[in-house]
């Protein structure tokens, strides 16, 4: 299967845009108060190495999203193991590949499926993550609703792009 790695990349500013909103006018100030920080304790803060990191890992987070968002990497990575596949070399599994890829190789490759997944992903994984991590830190609901909530959002943008494009 091919990739194309400018979508993985526009995928991987999602984070940071969705961020600048999310935690800027929409919920900046109520996490500010979760957090316990005022917009002095935010200062002196090396946002250029962040913002790199944030970005190093979304493009991971983007990578990693199209094995979960797009059905027919299911297929492909269930053939790798047999004989001359991942070479490319000519032979029934290669053969079985192209023809699914002719038949199916466009179902559910839509914005609207892969942000399905996405949100799911915020939900069933993000959500219980943050929430476990919440308990034990005696963070508030609001914490959680506000963190979760971001990543809800980013993760549906994120599989959209990544499934429709990708």
């Amino acid at each position: 299967m091919e990739m194309n790695i400018l979508f993985v990349a526009i995928a991987a500013l999602v984070p940071l845009v969705i961020g600048f909103v999310w935690y800027g006018p929409l919920f900046g100030n109520a996490w500010m108060n979760e957090m316990g920080f005022t917009k002095e304790s935010m200062e002196g803060r090396n946002m250029t190495l962040i913002f790199i990191l944030c970005l190093v890992f979304s493009f991971i987070l983007a990578f990693i999203l199209q094995t979960l968002v797009i059905h027919q990497w299911g297929v492909y990575s269930s053939l790798m193991g047999e004989p001359g596949f991942a070479d490319g070399v000519a032979g029934e599994a290669t053969t079985f590949f192209t023809n699914y890829m002719e038949t199916y190789g466009d179902r559910f490759r839509t914005f609207k499926h892969g942000a399905l997944h996405g949100a799911i992903l915020g939900l069933f994984l993000v959500l219980p993550v943050l929430s476990i991590i919440a308990m034990f830190e005696k963070k508030s609901v609001r914490y959680v609703a506000i963190n979760a909530g971001y990543w809800v959002v980013t993760l549906a943008i994120m599989a959209g792009i990544i499934c429709q494009w990708v």
